[in-house]
């Protein structure tokens, strides 16, 4: 007993892991319940392309910020926000569909920021901690940037949560009681990329869709209740970041795919425990 209290003990003697941690629950918890939507909407090629999307803004705010990290969050914040509004106009304005507008605007923006990360060698190494994660790298100040605008994520989606579940299920009775679809739909988009620049530092681009969309999916097997369902992945999604830090810590993985990992073994488990009782 006293080995196990000191195998969780050890690690919360650093600072860094202690704020890692705290990165980690939050981003979990924040992740999972926008990623309900993600799953009931199919919209997970949407969450995929938004994170890659943020490349080009990180690439430039690194330039012009002169290789600092603090300010690359607004710059990604900026981007993914823009991007998501651009893949909404260009559904709505023209004869693609979403999934083409996607797939241009993640081409696109990802190209760009390929181009101007091979303009300096140096970004391949300095930017990244921001492709594959690096949440024991979290600052204090980014630390309060995740927990205000996370906050606001989830007071947002309890305020709206009717709307939003109306317009997931039911598109046709949203218009039939004159719900501002359009404004709604965007709003989620909008709250989608706030969640994706939030999270980016604790498990990087290249992983963010798992987060996404692993946890919902896992308590989506469990429940086919909304609230539920956000209630299961949140916590399946904050013990999956608990576990993979403490993996990354002990057996020296990087901290992004430790959580990935252990958030896509929940999955396994809960679907092979589902498929065997059927």
């Amino acid at each position: 007993m006293t080995t196990l209290i000191d195998w969780l003990i050890t690690p919360l003697s650093y600072a860094f892991m202690q704020r890692g941690l705290v990165a980690a629950v939050l981003v979990g918890i924040v992740c999972a319940v926008v990623g309900t939507y993600v799953v009931l909407r199919s919209m997970a090629f949407f969450g995929d392309a938004l994170a890659h999307t943020l490349l080009p803004g990180v690439a430039l705010g690194y330039l012009v910020s002169g290789g600092a990290r603090e300010p690359l969050f607004w710059w990604a914040l900026g981007t993914s926000v823009l991007a998501s509004l651009g893949i909404g106009a260009i559904t709505r304005s023209a004869r693609i569909k979403e999934d083409t507008a996607i797939g241009i605007i993640f081409a696109g923006m990802f190209a760009l920021g390929i181009a101007i990360i091979s303009t300096v060698r140096s970004y391949a190494v300095d930017l990244s901690h921001f492709l594959f994660g690096d949440v024991l790298g979290v600052s204090s100040r980014s630390l309060v940037l995740m927990a205000i605008f996370g906050g606001l994520v989830l007071l947002i989606i309890l305020a709206f949560y009717k709307e939003f579940l109306t317009i997931s299920f039911d598109p046709v009775l949203a218009r039939t009681l004159r719900l501002p679809v359009n404004l709604l739909n965007n709003l989620l988009l909008v709250l989608i990329a706030v969640t994706v620049a939030v999270s980016m530092q604790t498990v990087g681009v290249a992983l963010m869709v798992a987060m996404l969309v692993t946890p919902a999916a896992t308590a989506s097997l469990l429940t086919r209740r909304l609230p539920y369902m956000m209630v299961l992945a949140a916590s399946m999604a904050s013990l999956s970041g608990l576990i993979g830090l403490y993996a990354s810590y002990y057996w020296g993985i990087t901290s992004g795919s430790a959580i990935v990992l252990t958030a896509t073994l929940f999955f396994l488990v809960v679907f092979l425990f589902r498929r065997h009782k059927q």
